[in-house]
Protein backbone atom coordinates (compact mmCIF):
# COMPACT_ATOMS: atom_id res chain seq x y z
CA UNK A 1 0.00 0.00 0.00
CA UNK A 2 1.41 3.36 -1.04
CA UNK A 3 0.60 6.28 1.27
CA UNK A 4 1.24 9.85 0.13
CA UNK A 5 0.12 13.33 1.09
CA UNK A 6 0.01 14.48 -2.55
CA UNK A 7 -3.00 14.08 -4.84
CA UNK A 8 -1.01 12.06 -7.39
CA UNK A 9 1.62 9.34 -7.66
CA UNK A 10 4.22 10.01 -10.32
CA UNK A 11 3.90 7.65 -13.27
CA UNK A 12 0.56 6.19 -12.16
CA UNK A 13 -2.91 6.80 -13.53
CA UNK A 14 -5.38 6.65 -10.65
CA UNK A 15 -8.98 5.57 -10.33
CA UNK A 16 -10.53 7.09 -7.20
CA UNK A 17 -12.43 4.68 -4.99
CA UNK A 18 -13.51 7.05 -2.23
CA UNK A 19 -12.71 8.59 1.11
CA UNK A 20 -11.13 6.35 3.74
CA UNK A 21 -10.43 7.18 7.35
CA UNK A 22 -9.23 5.76 10.60
CA UNK A 23 -9.46 7.22 14.06
CA UNK A 24 -8.71 6.55 17.69
CA UNK A 25 -9.06 8.24 21.05
CA UNK A 26 -6.20 7.63 23.45
CA UNK A 27 -5.11 8.72 26.90
CA UNK A 28 -2.26 8.07 29.28
CA UNK A 29 -2.87 6.44 32.64
CA UNK A 30 -3.32 8.68 35.67
CA UNK A 31 0.26 8.24 36.92
CA UNK A 32 1.80 9.52 33.68
CA UNK A 33 -0.84 12.25 33.44
CA UNK A 34 0.12 13.55 36.89
CA UNK A 35 3.85 13.32 36.09
CA UNK A 36 3.35 15.27 32.88
CA UNK A 37 1.36 17.98 34.67
CA UNK A 38 4.38 18.57 36.95
CA UNK A 39 6.61 18.78 33.87
CA UNK A 40 4.58 21.77 32.67
CA UNK A 41 5.84 23.70 35.71
CA UNK A 42 9.47 23.51 34.57
CA UNK A 43 8.97 23.29 30.81
CA UNK A 44 10.33 20.91 28.23
CA UNK A 45 9.03 18.13 26.06
CA UNK A 46 6.12 16.11 27.42
CA UNK A 47 7.48 12.74 26.30
CA UNK A 48 4.57 10.64 27.54
CA UNK A 49 2.12 12.75 25.54
CA UNK A 50 4.42 12.69 22.53
CA UNK A 51 4.45 8.88 22.70
CA UNK A 52 0.68 8.83 23.11
CA UNK A 53 0.17 10.98 20.00
CA UNK A 54 2.65 8.91 17.94
CA UNK A 55 0.80 5.73 18.94
CA UNK A 56 -2.54 7.34 18.11
CA UNK A 57 -1.36 8.48 14.65
CA UNK A 58 0.02 5.00 13.92
CA UNK A 59 -3.23 3.32 14.93
CA UNK A 60 -5.38 5.81 12.98
CA UNK A 61 -3.18 5.25 9.90
CA UNK A 62 -3.44 1.45 10.29
CA UNK A 63 -7.24 1.67 10.46
CA UNK A 64 -7.33 3.94 7.40
CA UNK A 65 -5.17 1.46 5.45
CA UNK A 66 -7.44 -1.43 6.48
CA UNK A 67 -10.46 0.47 5.16
CA UNK A 68 -8.61 1.19 1.89
CA UNK A 69 -7.60 -2.48 1.53
CA UNK A 70 -11.24 -3.52 2.01
CA UNK A 71 -12.07 -1.36 -1.05
CA UNK A 72 -9.29 -3.03 -3.06
CA UNK A 73 -7.11 0.09 -3.12
CA UNK A 74 -3.49 0.13 -4.21
CA UNK A 75 -2.75 3.43 -2.48
CA UNK A 76 -4.15 6.28 -0.41
CA UNK A 77 -3.44 9.78 -1.68
CA UNK A 78 -3.89 13.23 -0.16
CA UNK A 79 -3.53 11.89 3.39
CA UNK A 80 -4.26 14.33 6.19
CA UNK A 81 -4.27 14.11 9.98
CA UNK A 82 -6.39 16.00 12.47
CA UNK A 83 -6.49 15.88 16.24
CA UNK A 84 -8.64 17.29 18.98
CA UNK A 85 -8.63 17.19 22.75
CA UNK A 86 -11.54 15.13 24.02
CA UNK A 87 -10.83 15.73 27.70
CA UNK A 88 -7.82 16.45 29.90
CA UNK A 89 -5.11 13.98 28.91
CA UNK A 90 -7.09 12.35 26.06
CA UNK A 91 -7.00 13.14 22.37
CA UNK A 92 -8.73 11.97 19.21
CA UNK A 93 -6.61 11.51 16.11
CA UNK A 94 -8.10 10.94 12.67
CA UNK A 95 -6.25 10.03 9.49
CA UNK A 96 -8.07 10.40 6.19
CA UNK A 97 -7.37 10.33 2.48
CA UNK A 98 -8.61 9.14 -0.89
CA UNK A 99 -8.33 5.43 -1.70
CA UNK A 100 -7.19 4.83 -5.29
CA UNK A 101 -6.59 1.91 -7.60
CA UNK A 102 -3.95 1.94 -10.34
CA UNK A 103 -5.34 1.81 -13.90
Amino acid sequence: MILVNTDYITGKELEMLGLVRGSTIQSKHIGKDIAQSFKTLVGGELKAYNEMMNEARALATKRMVEEAEALGADAVVNIRYASAAVMQGAAEVIAYGTAVKFK
